[in-house]
């Protein structure tokens, strides 16, 4: 009843932090400003943190990895022919016709390194008229392979030109010839077609 003035307000002031205290056990949680995260989102995100490496060598290493992954990835495509994992240079629905194209077919540049083994070792031998016909041999070859692949190559423009009207086909004809350089069993991606089959 007598209390002085400055005691009254102490007492006020504690009975408002009990007050005050009382209210933050039964709220812990003050609001976020933001919205609870799907359990999707949060566990991609702990294991984008938890993925994420910690020195530089951790980094490096699993950069290693990841190419090694990728080169034998694109290794099984060039065996097997799957468009997905293939270089951006065999990909594509034109390059694909073009390969095709090239191996449902005989080309003469594909005999090009066995004869010119041939024509080498007929060289090499040390009798005149074999030198000569060597020689010959190569000529005829060599005109052969230019006279087969511009051929190849204005049949190929021509069928390229009707199946894909609309899309980009240049360096085509180029990559089908460079592909018909190779003999038939060491072309990468594999030949997809036989021989003879119409592409």
């Amino acid at each position: 009843m007598f209390r002085s003035r400055a005691k009254e307000e102490k007492a006020q002031d504690a009975d408002k932090a009990l007050v005050t205290d009382s209210t933050q056990t039964r709220h812990p949680e003050a609001p976020k400003g933001r919205p609870t995260p799907k359990r999707s989102e949060a566990q991609t995100q702990r294991r984008s943190v938890a993925n994420t490496p910690t020195s530089r060598k951790e980094a490096a290493k699993r950069q290693r990895d990841e190419r090694r992954a990728a080169l034998e990835k694109q290794r099984q495509a060039l065996a097997g022919g799957d468009e997905r994992y293939l270089p951006a240079r065999d990909k594509g629905p034109v390059r694909k016709f073009a390969r095709d194209f090239i191996d449902s077919r005989f080309n003469i540049a594909e005999f090009f390194l066995p004869m010119a083994v041939v024509i080498l070792v007929l060289s090499m031998v040390q009798v005149a008229a074999l030198q000569n016909v060597a020689l010959l041999l190569w000529l005829v070859v060599i005109v052969l392979i230019v006279l087969d692949s511009v051929v190849t190559g204005f049949r190929l423009k021509k069928r390229l030109a009707e199946r894909f009207p609309d899309t980009n086909r240049r360096g085509a004809v180029a990559y089908a010839l460079m592909r018909s350089l190779q003999m038939r069993r060491l072309r990468l991606p594999k030949p997809q077609v036989k021989r003879g089959e119409r592409p």
